[in-house]
């Protein structure tokens, strides 16, 4: 058995342009529609998900459930059992220095 990586948020990072929080969220929805049609299975991207939208002592426990293999421990990369590749962006993961308020 592999050893379990302790999964963290992503280092902090900034988005191409400032962005608000409703088009954070415009961008994430759009992903998690579409990320089942990248590879996969359907039980894994909900389990990223909702690891992805979860704190981190949670989030571990929802991907060592599901037995994703993480790659890199930012969630950014992570496998299932059978070898499929899940690539997130760090955008569903944390939100960016530059994240604008809304007025």
């Amino acid at each position: 058995m592999r050893p379990v990586k302790k999964i963290r948020k992503p280092k902090p990072w900034k988005h191409t342009q400032p962005i608000s929080k409703a088009e954070l969220v415009k961008m994430r929805e759009e992903f998690w529609d579409t990320a089942p049609h990248y590879g996969g299975t359907k039980e894994i991207w909900d389990a990223l998900r909702a690891a992805a939208e979860a704190d981190i002592s949670l989030a571990q426990t929802i991907v060592d459930s599901a037995g994703v293999i993480v790659q890199n421990n930012d969630l950014t990369t992570c496998y299932d059992e059978r070898g499929a590749k899940y690539d997130l962006p760090k955008y569903v993961l944390s939100e960016p220095t530059n994240l604008v308020e809304e007025s």
